[in-house]
């Protein structure tokens, strides 16, 4: 009973997910070998891997039209299985490869062309998922066929955000300058424009009173908190799922815009909240990672790279609206009529979000 299996995944607009388990005996020639590069060192490993990844790509091609669909290797998990095992060749002994790929302009349809003698066991089974749409389906590719139907992905798989080209690239092959460009260029592009959650919880941090001393104050307890559950999550210390997440942020606006309003003071009590919501917002920053490649040496100069684009975008937020509105700050009527209406406002789009993210998440 041999096979593999394909599966891919457009989970992430603009993007696609694939997972390809294999048995890796026709490829290296013997199962003395697939249990060796199993159950090698890891570093020894990562070098068999280079000329492995490569040819899975060549046997396994996923093409749009004419085009091949260029895929960023990821991760490989071998099986854990015992020395046995592996020489049984009754039996399939399906390792895991990962990777992530960037839907390009075509909108030819997918299929799955496997080359004749492709060192693949059949059947394969051909998945295509797309969660948006409640969508998955799969096609069996049997012994003698090279071809999958073509699959018509386009009309529905939502856009692609400006953050998801990032995955066009292989960070292992780029300079640390050149990666910390990179990050800094996402992290800015997660604010301004993609997170209007987090652009309107700056805005409300901003409301409470147009000075210096406030605006430093709470934005750099926001930043370090943020900045701390950003790493935490991203090294998998610490996690929450996004169903918890993205309603918490929702109501983190609520009450900051809420709070300028009832309680317009910048104290301990203002100062303790700001940070309980950074922390939160931090995990909604790390769970926007999961679909930008991370590499895997120079990953601390990525992450503090994007860290900053963040805080630069979060600056930029503040400069546009000091520029709009604070040239009347110490008007007498600013508060009545520029701070509290725009406050509610925020507050009211806080609270329609948690219900939102609450009832339809």
């Amino acid at each position: 009973m041999t096979m593999t299996q394909v599966l891919v995944s457009f989970g992430q607009p603009g993007t696609v997910d694939v997972k390809i388990d294999i048995d890796l005996t026709l490829l290296l020639g013997s199962a003395e070998r697939y249990y060796e590069v199993a159950t090698e060192a890891p570093q020894r490993q990562r070098q068999d891997l280079a000329s492995i990844v490569p040819r899975i790509e060549d046997a396994l091609r996923l093409e749009l039209g004419p085009d091949r669909l260029h895929l960023v290797f990821r991760s490989f998990t071998p099986i854990k299985a015992q020395k046995s095992d592996y020489l049984d060749g009754s039996t399939s002994n399906l390792s895991t490869f990962t990777f992530g790929a960037v839907l390009p302009a075509s909108t030819a349809p997918l299929t799955l062309e496997v080359p004749i003698a492709a060192p693949v066991d059949y059947p394969i089974a051909y998945t295509v998922q797309i969660p948006a749409a409640h969508l998955s389906v799969t096609r069996w590719l049997e012994d003698g066929m090279h071809q999958s139907e073509p699959f018509a992905w386009s009309t529905q798989v939502p856009a692609a955000p400006a953050h998801a080209a990032a995955a066009a690239f292989d960070p292992n092959a780029m300079s640390w300058p050149a990666q910390l460009a990179l990050y800094l260029r996402l992290g800015f592009q997660h604010i301004v424009p993609e997170g209007a959650d987090h652009i309107l919880f700056v805005l409300g941090l901003f409301f409470l009173g147009i000075t210096w001393r406030k605006l430093l104050t709470q934005t750099t307890v926001f930043t370090v908190a943020h900045a701390a559950t950003l790493f935490l999550s991203t090294y998998g210390i610490f996690r929450l799922p996004s169903r918890i997440v993205e309603p918490a942020i929702a109501l983190s606006i609520a009450w900051i815009g809420i709070e300028n309003v009832v309680r317009p003071r910048l104290g301990p009590g203002r100062l303790a909240i700001v940070f309980c919501f950074g922390l939160i917002h931090g995990l909604g920053f790390a769970s926007s990672l999961s679909d930008v490649p991370f590499p895997r040496h120079d990953f601390l100069v990525a992450l503090l790279g994007f860290n900053f684009g963040v805080d630069f975008g979060q600056l930029f937020v503040i400069a546009v609206a000091f520029l709009a509105v604070g040239w009347c700050r110490n008007q007498p009527w600013f508060r009545a009529r520029i701070a509290v209406p725009c406050s509610l406002a925020i507050a009211a789009v806080g609270l329609g979000w948690a219900v939102q993210r609450i009832v339809f998440w």
